[in-house]
């Protein structure tokens, strides 16, 4: 086991700390239509139908940017396509604040979600760069947490600044502390290619790859972002990858609005109990690249490391949440939903490590995307089909269960579609153009 220099521990740090803020950031920004959802729809005047089409253009643009926006993570590097992204997705909260209609919000939440897709693309490209094959795991379950630690923290923090300032200075707050971030990110991190290391350090990076640093510095080519979708792992995490974000975007854009309408709870009682689920939800991110780590260490294969967890995830989260549809107890309903978000993001967590052994470092960003891509595509349906089934129910039991069948089906897609398999090939780029 090769050894590694106090200059390739102080960049892990640093590349994991910004992440992780980056990503707290990020999915306050997210969360914030979400705690706001029954002021705004009051002073709007929005159905809930109306309000998931509102949650929903987020998830939906935010998912078509993310097949280009890997593409050029992979071509121009992490630094500039994040930071320019965090920067963008924070004007575009700001703007949120400033809305008079439905349409402007509309606007603004497309903005949102275009800008906001390199983030996680980017910080496994940023793992990939800067850890080797055995250590990747940790990192990346610790960065994707920031979309448990967000949620966690979100309901208190937005909800005092809610009712202290109004939704939509809360809204501009928000955007302002995005602005830092992106600046700060921009100013700190570099690419792996933008500093000179030595032979130790890119010998203890490449422990366990096959791929050399003058491969990687090549551009990326059509063609071989294109070979991507032939192969069936790419498939399997774009349809598996739809059940997680599916179950995830549920709870994130609904579950304020459930406990207030389902279970009659104060706006200021939500704000605090809907913390309780993140909570949950942050330690199954955590563990997930962790116990990844741990299966591959004692011998499994680096593929089945992360697949197992993915489908045992996938599994409780949808046993969990159909007692919660059912029950009468709203302890009892936290009870479960806590147990269910544990297993949802432990499986989000390790599809993610998942994505920093399936590829080659220059196609790590590509991948992720697309599996992102998948991810949002299939969760931009579930406030909308919430808010469909609450209309004409005036209940969420039956979203909650179909949230869990989805959830129960992509984990069969994990099981028997993504395969630990010997690296196929991509085409030769010698003669092809970059990206």
């Amino acid at each position: 086991m090769l050894q590694k220099s106090q200059r390739l521990k102080r960049i892990q740090v640093v590349a994991v700390v910004f992440l992780t803020i980056a990503g707290v950031v990020n999915y306050l920004d997210r969360s914030t239509l979400s705690i706001a959802n029954h002021l705004v729809s009051q002073e709007l005047h929005l159905s809930a139908s109306q309000m998931g089409l509102l949650l929903s253009a987020f998830s939906l643009s935010y998912a078509f940017a993310q097949l280009p926006v890997g593409a050029l993570l992979d071509r121009f590097g992490s630094r500039v396509m994040l930071g320019l992204g965090m920067l963008v997705w924070s004007i575009a909260q700001v703007a949120g604040g400033f809305i008079q209609t439905l349409n402007h919000f509309l606007a603004a939440r497309v903005v949102l979600g275009i800008a906001e897709a390199p983030l996680f693309p980017a910080g496994a490209k940023v793992v990939n760069e800067w850890f080797a094959v055995r250590e990747r795991g940790g990192p990346t379950g610790t960065f994707v947490s920031s979309s448990t630690i967000a949620p966690m923290i979100a309901p208190p923090l937005l909800t005092v600044l809610m009712l202290a300032f109004g939704w939509r200075t809360m809204f501009v707050i928000m955007g302002v502390l995005g602005i830092a971030v992106a600046l700060g990110w921009y100013m700190v991190y570099r690419n792996r290619d933008e500093l000179t290391l030595t032979e130790a350090e890119t010998a203890h990076l490449n422990e366990g790859t096959v791929q050399t640093a003058e491969r990687a510095r090549k551009g990326l080519s059509f063609a071989e972002w294109g070979a991507l979708f032939k192969l069936r792992n790419t498939w399997g995490m774009i349809f598996g990858f739809m059940g997680v974000i599916y179950m995830v975007w549920l709870y994130l854009t609904w579950l304020p609005g459930y406990l207030e309408n389902e279970r009659h709870l104060s706006i200021a009682h939500t704000g605090w109990l809907v913390s309780i689920p993140y909570i949950f939800g942050t330690i199954g991110m955590l563990s997930s690249g962790y116990i990844a780590d741990y299966l591959l260490q004692r011998g499994m294969a680096p593929i089945r490391s992360r697949k197992w967890p993915v489908c045992v995830g996938l599994i409780g989260a949808a046993a969990f949440t159909v007692p919660a549809a059912y029950t009468p107890s709203t302890t009892l309903a936290i009870v479960y939903v806590s147990v269910a978000m544990f297993f949802v993001n432990m499986s989000s967590g390790s599809a993610w490590a998942l994505v920093t052994v399936a590829a080659p470092r220059h196609l790590v960003a590509s991948l992720g995307s697309m599996q992102n891509f998948g991810g949002y595509l299939g969760g931009s349906f579930a406030p909308v089909i919430t808010g469909i089934v609450v209309d004409q129910t005036h209940s969420f039991v039956n979203a909650l269960l179909i949230s869990a069948a989805v959830a129960f089906a992509a984990a069969f897609v994990y099981l028997f579609v993504v395969k630990e398999v010997a690296p196929e090939p991509l085409p030769d780029t010698a003669n092809t153009q970059p990206v």
